[in-house]
C-alpha cells in the first residue's frame, strides 16, 4: 500500500498542518506502458501554494482527498514499458508520496552527468531551469549588466547569482539573515543585502548598494522587492517576473508605489513559468554542464527526512525555513 498527502480542505491565507492529511492509496497493477516507481527524493515548491487554490491557472488545483503531485526522482522497480527496467532512475511529476505507478511518457531517464540524483530536482532541474531561461532569455541578461536577484539564497535565486556572475555581470543579491546573505556572497554576488536587518527600508538599502541602478530584475518575491527595483532601474531595464512568494499567502493587495517608473524608464516585465522551455532542455543541459565542469556552480540543499515531513518542509518555504533547495527523501 502506497502512501501520499492530500489536501483535507483549501488554506485561506497561510496554510496550516490541519490542511494537510496522509493516506493511503491502492495502487493499480502496471498496464503495458507503464512503470512503477519507488520515490527516492521529492521536490518542494513555492508555486504549489498556488495549486491549493481552486483558481484556474496554468497547472490544474490539487483536489481535496486525492494525492497531491509534485516532481519527485525515484527508481523504477516494475515496467511494462519498452525501454524501462527496474533500477532506472527518473524524474517524474508524481510527488508527495512514496510510491507511484505512471505512464512511462510522464517519465524521464536522468541524464548522464556526474552530479548526485537529487540535483535534477533543482538546479539541473526545473529550479535551474528556471534560473537559465529567465535570466538568458527573458531578462535578456549579458555581459556588463548590473543584476539584483530577490530570495538568492533560495533554489532558482542562488542558480542565478552563479549563472549572472559566470557570464560576466554584476550581480546584488537580498536574502534574510546574515547567515543567507554570507552564503549569497560566497555564491559570488558582489553585494547581499539582509532585507530582514532593521533600520532603512529596502529601497534605501538597494539604491546604496547598486548607486548606478539596476539594468536586469529576477523577481522570486514581488511586494516590496519589486517596488525597490522598480525605483532603481535603469532605463530600460528588463524584469523576469518568476515568483512573488511574499503574496502567495496574502488575502490582500499589494501596493507598487513605484510603478509609474515603468513607464518613465521604458522597462520591461515579463513574467514567465519554465514549462515555456521544456523544448529546449537540451540547451539548457549543455549550458550547465559547461558551468559545472569550468567550476562555477555550487549547490545548495535543505534536505527533511520521512514522507511525513512533507507538510514541515513546504511551510518552512514561507517561513525562509531553506537554504537552496528544500527537498525531502521519503
Amino acid at each position: 500500500m502506497s502512501r501520499a498527502w492530500t489536501l483535507t480542505a483549501r488554506p485561506q491565507g497561510t496554510p496550516t498542518f490541519e490542511n494537510f492529511a496522509l493516506i493511503d492509496v491502492d495502487l493499480p497493477p502496471l498496464a503495458d506502458g507503464q512503470i512503477r516507481v519507488r520515490n527516492r527524493w521529492l521536490s518542494v515548491d513555492p508555486y504549489m501554494r498556488g495549486r491549493m487554490n481552486d483558481l484556474k491557472s496554468y497547472v490544474p488545483p490539487f483536489q481535496i482527498g486525492q494525492a497531491m503531485e509534485g516532481g519527485a526522482i525515484g527508481e523504477v522497480v516494475e515496467s511494462r514499458a519498452v525501454g524501462f527496467a527496474p533500477g532506472d532512475k527518473v524524474q517524474h511529476m508524481l510527488g508527495w508520496r512514496d510510491e507511484a505507478v505512471l505512464d512511462a511518457t510522464g517519465a524521464q531517464k536522468l541524464p548522464d552527468l556526474d552530479v548526485e540524483e537529487q540535483a535534477f530536482l533543482g538546479q539541473l532541474g526545473m529550479p535551474g531551469m528556471t534560473a537559465w531561461f529567465g535570466l538568458l532569455d527573458v531578462a535578456e541578461a549579458r555581459e556588463g549588466d548590473i543584476v539584483f536577484v530577490s530570495a538568492a539564497a533560495g533554489a532558482v535565486g542562488s542558480t542565478v547569482v552563479q549563472i549572472a556572475k559566470a557570464k560576466g555581470m554584476t550581480v546584488i543579491g537580498s536574502a534574510g539573515g546574515a547567515d543567507k546573505c554570507s552564503l549569497v556572497r560566497s555564491l559570488g554576488a558582489d553585494a547581499a543585502i539582509d532585507y530582514k536587518e532593521p533600520g532603512a527600508p529596502l529601497v534605501k538599502k538597494l539604491a546604496d548598494a547598486a548607486p548606478n541602478g539596476i539594468d536586469v530584475y529576477f523577481d522570486n518575491v514581488g511586494s516590496d522587492h519589486l517596488d525597490a527595483a522598480l525605483a532603481v532601474a535603469r532605463n530600460h531595464a528588463r524584469f523576469a517576473l518568476c515568483g512573488m512568494i511574499d503574496i502567495y499567502n496574502n488575502l490582500g493587495p499589494t501596493e507598487l508605489r513605484y510603478l509609474a517608473r515603468a513607464i518613465q524608464a521604458r522597462i520591461k516585465l515579463q513574467g514567465f513559468i519554465v514549462s515555456d522551455f521544456w523544448s529546449r532542455a537540451g540547451e539548457f543541459y549543455h549550458g550547465m554542464s559547461a558551468l559545472l565542469q569550468n567550476g562555477n556552480l555550487r549547490r545548495q540543499e535543505t534536505v527533511h527526512e520521512g514522507l511525513e515531513a512533507m507538510p514541515e518542509a513546504f511551510l518552512a518555504l514561507f517561513a525562509g525555513g531553506n537554504t537552496g533547495k528544500m527537498l525531502v527523501r521519503p
